[in-house]
């Protein structure tokens, strides 16, 4: 049975390329019949975040990806935190030591410094130069009864080279072991290096296949050897193409939104996440952009994996949301779009029949128009509360104009005397003063439109007339006669 993992670390709130790690594993466990654990990988105390294990958690809950194993579900390889399996690792590391396959270093860390400046003066390869490599195991035994400290490090093999085949490159993969150093598996504290835990996990909880960034593809050597030291079947490998920025490099928050946390609370919707994110690094198989869960986890498979980096556009990824956002029912989108009115205090946390059937009435007059959940309280504020400020543009283009004055009166007149406030009621009346006036369309359409809203564009301005009501619709257009120029 195919087995794979997830494993982050709680550094930080998730980057949106470390829940794409996250998405492939789960497509491959769910098209294959398998089983999607999730593991933290929380020894690195020092980059510790609060609060970041949390977010990796609801990114994937939000994301719906449903895991097998892992925290707050259990399983049958628990504990998952690998805090709480350290003595795992430490038991790994000294029978490593032990058969001659790792040594203890006692090197204080000003001298692995100067080396390095050493080195890099020198211009030479950067990597330790293994001097407790060569101690004694006598006298390394009398500098731990001494009391000093020390790292436990692998002893690399000194010649030949290391190979693994990548599934997603598709070829072997070959290492020169020279060029690498006597990585350190245990520090001093007792804590492992993400290279001796991730081994001892991924063989102990029974992982088939490893998926994750192409970044990680120069640990290999250090990966397979320890496997090798230990007498361990490794996994089946895949690395994973990197997240671009439009312009080629690595994404970055240069190049917008890449926490995901943010996408989630600036109104991304699952759906669309999940599309998206999917068609960074794999591709269907034909030029289909719209796909369904169902139809992605249809055609999921590691040979349609790309070789090559993944451009992350965020235009395109808003486009899309606006496509789902249009696909959704009037009861999901007003689920989705009130609790951002609600946040901003524009509605109240709860609300009365009247109000959310005014709701009801204006909130999908932006729905087209919507690219992210977030817009909806600035595009449709003017809808609850009169303008605080006017597009200023507009104001000066319309509100000087000498007709400007007879055409509020008229408007106000006529609209009091509607009985039945309805758009094709208010696109009558409209079209009555642009004839009676003798004004091109635009002369009145546009400047009713600022009077009202503010705005000098938004939804059909017929349906907005009815949809704000003739005591609102009068209201603003009287206070819109203290614009104009007389």
């Amino acid at each position: 049975m195919v087995r794979v993992r997830y494993a982050p670390s709680p550094t930080g709130s998730p980057h949106v390329g470390n829940i794409r790690t996250a998405l492939f594993n789960w497509l491959f466990a769910r098209a294959q019949g398998g089983k999607f654990i999730v593991r933290i990988e929380d020894t690195d105390r020092n980059r510790f975040v609060p609060g970041s294990e949390e977010d990796i958690l609801l990114a994937l809950r939000w994301l719906e990806l449903d895991w097998d194993e892992g925290p707050e579900v259990g399983g049958p390889y628990s504990p998952y935190k690998q805090s709480e399996r350290a003595e795992l690792y430490r038991e790994t590391a000294h029978r490593l030591v032990d058969e001659g396959k790792a040594y203890k270093c006692f090197c204080a860390s000003e001298r692995l410094a100067e080396m390095r400046k050493e080195q890099e003066a020198a211009k030479t390869a950067i990597g330790y130069d293994r001097r407790c490599r060569r101690m004694s195991k006598e006298e390394a035994a009398a500098r731990e009864a001494n009391g000093e400290a020390y790292v436990i490090r692998f002893a690399m093999p000194l010649e030949g080279v290391t190979s693994y085949y990548d599934l997603v490159h598709k070829k072997e993969v070959e290492f020169k072991n020279v060029l690498t150093d006597d990585f350190v598996m245990l520090k001093s504290d007792g804590f492992p290096t993400y290279h001796l835990a991730n081994i001892v996990d991924d063989h102990l909880m029974e992982i088939t296949h490893v998926m994750r960034a192409d970044e990680w593809m120069s640990s290999m050597p250090r990966h397979v050897q320890l496997y090798r030291a230990l007498g361990w079947e490794p996994p089946k490998f895949a690395h994973l193409p990197l997240l671009m920025g439009p312009d080629g490099q690595k994404l970055s928050k240069r190049h917008g939104t890449v926490q995901f946390t943010e996408f989630i609370g600036e109104g991304y919707l699952p759906d669309a996440m999940f599309n998206f994110l999917a068609l960074c690094g794999w591709s269907p198989g034909d030029d289909r952009e719209i796909m369904s869960r169902e139809e992605i986890l249809s055609l999921f498979s590691l040979d349609r994996i790309l070789d090559r980096p993944a451009v992350f556009h965020h235009d395109k990824l808003k486009w899309m949301n606006g496509h789902y956002i249009r696909e959704m029912s009037l009861e999901q989108y007003m689920a989705a779009t009130l609790p951002y009115l609600q946040k901003e205090g524009v509605l109240p946390a709860e609300l009365n029949a009247e109000t959310r059937a005014y709701a009801e009435r204006v909130l999908p007059l932006e729905q087209e128009k919507l690219r992210l959940l977030g817009e909806i309280t600035e595009l449709t504020r003017f809808f609850f509360e009169e303008p605080k400020s006017f597009d200023e543009k507009a104001v000066a283009k319309w509100f000087g104009e000498t007709h400007i004055s007879q055409m509020l009166d008229a408007l106000i007149q006529r609209f009091n005397a509607l009985e039945n406030f309805t758009p094709e009621e208010t696109e009558r009346v409209i079209r009555e003063v642009i004839a009676w006036l003798g004004v091109p369309n635009g002369h009145v359409i546009h400047p009713t439109r600022v009077a009202l809203s503010g705005r000098a564009t938004g939804p059909s301005l017929f349906d907005m007339i009815a949809a704000l009501g003739k005591e609102r619709v009068v209201r603003r257009l009287e206070k819109a006669k203290q614009m104009v120029r007389v």
